[in-house]
């Protein structure tokens, strides 16, 4: 299930079991990188070349209160910063995300979770997140810039009622005052001064 966005987004699907081990990503490390140019071992090189070309940097801004930058190992991942947006129970929090970029980018949507814990119906316990663009609803025209916009949407509407995890979404629609306050909390304990 899935938070929608307003004007954009729907439901993205079933949710999956919380308890399910933490899916793994293939690493693709090139052993003649000598540079952080577009170096990426990949057959599919070329088609990464023009998301490369905005992203790969030392560090780039997405967006206002969003940062990412590829990873010193794997040109594939990306350490992605995102503040709480204004007037969320996230406001003031830094989150870390990792964002991985599949083989079959950009035909495939990039593979992206929070690493930061964090209280919100529509990210799980291990920081998956269901947002429609990152599974049925990806097309190769959109960009990385538009995911990271989303999820930094997500934080400014939980959706109670399309959930990832449903003690979060229980807890918010029998009481939302309460939940809100445990997501400041949680802001604050985990994501001040990440």
């Amino acid at each position: 299930m899935c938070v929608p966005i307003p004007g954009r987004l729907s439901a993205c699907g079933a949710p999956q079991p919380q308890d399910r081990e933490r899916e793994i990503w293939p690493t693709v490390i090139c052993p003649e990188e000598s540079s952080r140019k577009l170096n990426v071992c990949s057959v599919n090189q070329s088609k990464l070349k023009p998301d490369f070309d905005r992203v790969s940097s030392q560090s780039i801004v997405a967006a206002p209160g969003i940062s990412a930058s590829p990873s010193e190992d794997n040109m594939r991942y990306f350490n992605v910063m995102v503040l709480g947006p204004t007037q969320s129970p996230y406001e003031g929090g830094v989150f870390k995300l990792e964002l991985f970029l599949p083989e079959e980018y950009p035909m495939a949507a990039p593979k992206v979770r929070f690493l930061t814990k964090i209280y919100h119906p529509n990210i799980d316990k291990l920081g998956r997140i269901c947002l429609d663009i990152l599974k049925d609803k990806w097309s190769p025209a959109l960009q990385i810039r538009t995911v990271l916009l989303s999820i930094q949407a997500l934080l400014s509407a939980p959706n109670p009622d399309d959930p990832l995890s449903e003690n979060i979404a229980k807890h918010w629609k029998s009481n939302e005052v309460e939940a809100v306050e445990t997501a400041k909390e949680w802001t604050r304990l985990y994501a001040s001064g990440a």
